[in-house]
């Protein structure tokens, strides 16, 4: 057996699909979109977003359709998106399920019940968004989830305090 510099299991570089790598280009913020409340609630680590200014603003999201999380909004009509900071890389990898959290998800990290969805606990902010009418629509391999924001609740910040952001499939620290 001999160790290897590249990923064993990398696609070869000729067959990788170029929409992936061009948006692994992009600077993303890590969120948790978490929808439901007690034993029906569920969550998911999500950077495709963008947040849209207006009367009322709107969040647009792309979500995993194999994931529960679809389903939980669309039953729920509501979605609470945590904005995370540097000291959540951990919950971030659970809620993307790569790391496991023995007991589900909402084992790792502190979480508190709001009426759009669980919310971490420290985080530099969340989002309280009600989906507008209709179910979330595919877009491309996603669900496009679109819902007007109800609710912005921001922590305040110090210098030291860090961003999570992810960039082609690393996690960044930029400073707030």
């Amino acid at each position: 057996m001999s160790i290897h510099a590249e990923h064993p299991f990398l696609t070869p570089e000729p067959d990788r699909d170029p929409i992936r790598r061009a948006r692994g280009r992009l600077n993303a913020p890590v969120t948790i979109w978490a929808s439901g409340s007690e034993r029906d609630r569920a969550g998911l680590t999500v950077s495709s977003m963008i947040i849209a200014e207006g009367d009322p603003g709107e969040v647009i999201g792309l979500v995993n359709p194999e994931s529960s999380l679809g389903e939980s909004i669309a039953d729920a009509g509501t979605v609470a998106i945590s904005v995370l900071g540097g000291q959540h890389r951990q919950i971030a990898d659970v809620f993307a399920g790569v790391t496991p959290s023995p007991g589900g998800k909402f084992r790792t990290g502190r979480w508190g019940q709001t009426e759009w969805g669980p919310v971490a606990e420290g985080a530099p902010a969340w989002i309280g968004a009600r989906l507008l009418d209709g179910e979330p629509e595919r877009a491309g391999w996603a669900l496009l989830v679109r819902a007007r924001i109800e609710k912005v609740v921001l922590a305040d910040l110090t210098e030291a305090d860090q961003a999570l952001g992810y960039l082609r499939g690393r996690y960044q620290f930029p400073s707030w």
